[in-house]
């Protein structure tokens, strides 16, 4: 049986607006293809499979101000009451920039692989709740 677990990279902004076209359709003033970082993961996803686990999702995420935290309202106003704030938390000088979810056989293999993940952070790793 296997498991799926999150990993959720947590570390400072990685400068995702570099990478996307400018104002005017300026280009970009990085490449994804050269970058090392993205090489990185590359070889992350290939060592995942070498380990014998396999990478089933996840994502790179924009830099926080592409985004924010709610808390939603009170029962019934939920919505209309929302409390929005566009970063996810002041006293923090790191942030989610991405996730990997992985199947692994156990929560041993599923150490090993947080320790792989490509960051200039932590990796905060979670057990998926089997939902169906």
């Amino acid at each position: 049986m296997t498991d799926t677990y999150a990993f959720l990279i947590r570390e400072p902004a990685w400068g995702s607006d570099s990478f996307l076209p400018g104002p005017d359709g300026q280009p970009p003033t990085a490449d994804l293809a050269t970058d090392p970082t993205m090489a990185a993961h590359g070889a992350f996803e290939k060592a995942v499979e070498e380990l014998g686990a396999r990478v089933t999702g996840g994502a790179a995420l924009q830099d926080a101000h592409h985004g924010g935290v709610t808390t939603p309202g009170p029962d019934g106003h939920e919505v209309e009451q929302a409390v929005h704030t566009d970063s996810p938390y002041a006293d923090s000088s790191e942030l989610i920039t991405g996730f990997y979810l992985v199947e692994v056989a156990d929560e041993e293999m599923a150490r090993r692989v947080a320790a792989m993940v490509p960051t200039g952070g932590t990796v905060e790793w979670r057990k998926l709740f089997p939902m169906g």
